[in-house]
């Protein structure tokens, strides 16, 4: 028993595997169980579905047309690389745009005066002690000193002999060296400032 069945041509009526779309002998399509279909009704066919397939075509392509904008508007945009700038660059992105800052005058400060201090008295002493007179032999040296108010005030001091056949005299560190020359009296006078003192020299 055959397992495929064998049907008949319904145009010439041989028989022929039920495989087979057409008949082997006449060419007839088959379009069911012993029907064939004529050429007319294949041109028909395939018309109706070249239409449709245009069909689907036109609508795909409408889809397509009409759908396209609408997702490219839905795209986030591309992302922009992040332009670096430096101090310099903002400073020079203003520069010319600013009005030049006006020069604030600053009023100098007023200079305190220098302290000055004033000598406010002078003495001639000896051996520490404040020396008004004093007896001494020919050529023998004496050192006398200067004791002046107030104390590291900056001045000058002048000596002076009322004089200079008795005694001479020398300046040293802190005072002056008298030597008698004559025997006499006269006087040593030292200034400082507007300030001064004396003391008698008496050479025996």
């Amino acid at each position: 028993m055959s397992i495929i069945n064998e049907i008949k041509c319904a145009r010439c009526d041989r028989k022929y595997s039920g495989v087979r779309s057409r008949c082997p002998y006449c060419g007839a399509r088959r379009i069911g169980r012993g029907k064939y279909s004529e050429d007319s009704d294949n041109a028909k066919g395939k018309m109706l579905i070249s239409v449709l397939i245009m069909a689907v075509i036109t609508v795909g392509a409408g889809i397509l047309l009409f759908s396209t904008p609408v997702e490219a508007e839905a795209q986030d945009p591309p992302e922009e690389e992040p332009v670096i700038t430096t101090p310099e660059d903002d400073l020079s992105s203003v520069q010319g745009l600013l009005p030049e800052p006006t020069p604030i005058f600053e009023e100098p400060e007023p200079e305190e005066p220098a302290m000055t201090l004033e000598v406010t008295s002078i003495q001639i002493t000896y051996g520490g002690n404040v020396l008004t007179d004093f007896t001494e032999r020919k050529g023998v040296p004496i050192e006398l000193g200067v004791r002046i108010e107030p104390p590291g005030v900056d001045v000058e001091i002048e000596w002076e002999s009322t004089n200079e056949e008795v005694f001479e005299f020398v300046n040293v560190v802190g005072g002056v060296r008298v030597v008698g020359i004559e025997n006499g009296d006269a006087q040593l006078i030292v200034r400082a400032g507007d300030k001064e003192a004396s003391t008698w020299v008496r050479i025996r």
